[in-house]
């Protein structure tokens, strides 16, 4: 028995192992093909070690100013979003009123509505009531679906919060204020983060919804899809590979943080 469980525990690993190494392989090509000094427009196969990329990564101007657009949008959508989202998760976990249900699918419709008809709805809304299609229709456009998924997490850490910690904080004399502030929003705010960050990387990484309503605006992923019909230069894998060790730097960084809190109050 202890032989098969052995045997178990070691292919879980050896599974698990395997998995991460797949997922991460895409990542570790896009970091390769970033040092990577291509013959012709397609940077596809390795021919030549430069650095070239990394120390001129604005040689195409419309590369870090699609960057930057889609930075600029992602900041405001997550502001705005978290926000809303937020306030609208309290709404739904700590109060019953009439049309609560049908807040809620009116909420999470946005998630079961495939991206293309979204889009294209959006699109006829614009051009319907005369909004210029832009850099706002942008960040309206994505707002709109991003919320949803705020409030999925949101709500998910609301709902495991344990209503007894506000009320003991009220009969010690506390606020309603003073209990949000210093009980509720602490025991929130990892969730809202989680949000947070999720709205960001939605937003960032939209194309379907962006290229229905953005115009003449260029974000990135528009860039790197137009880039693709004739050669993405390697400082779009520069700046995938700088995006990329930041995220994995502020989840470590996260991590040492939550360790060296266990490591104090243990």
């Amino acid at each position: 028995m202890n032989i098969i469980k052995l045997i178990r525990e070691k292919t879980l690993q050896v599974f698990s192992v395997l998995i991460i190494v797949y997922l991460m392989l895409p990542l570790a090509v896009i970091i390769l093909l970033s040092f990577n000094k291509p013959k012709g427009r397609q940077n596809t196969s390795w021919n030549e070690f430069s650095l070239d990329a990394w120390t001129n990564i604005c040689r195409d101007q419309t590369i870090c100013s699609s960057f930057a657009t889609s930075i600029k949008i992602g900041l405001l959508v997550t502001l705005i979003s978290t926000i809303v989202g937020t306030m609208i998760s309290f709404a739904l976990i700590r109060h019953r009123y009439r049309g609560r249900g049908t807040t809620s699918l009116l909420i999470f419709l946005p998630l079961a509505t495939p991206e293309v008809i979204l889009g294209a709805s959006l699109l006829a809304l614009f051009l319907n009531i005369f909004i210029p299609l832009g850099f706002w229709t942008i960040l309206l456009a994505q707002i709109t679906f991003t919320i949803s998924f705020v409030v999925v997490v949101v709500n998910a850490r609301l709902a495991g919060m344990d209503p007894r910690l506000e009320q003991a904080a009220m009969d010690l004399y506390a606020t309603p204020l003073q209990t949000f502030r210093y009980v509720t929003f602490p025991i929130a705010l990892p969730g809202i983060m989680a949000a947070a960050l999720l709205s960001f990387s939605l937003s960032f990484d939209d194309f379907i919804v962006t290229t229905f309503n953005s115009g003449r605006v260029v974000t990135f992923p528009i860039y790197i899809w137009g880039a693709a019909q004739r050669g993405i230069p390697p400082q779009v894998n520069v700046i995938a590979s700088l995006m990329f060790l930041g995220s994995l730097l502020l989840v470590l960084v996260a991590s040492l943080i939550s360790k060296r809190r266990k490591a104090i109050y243990a």
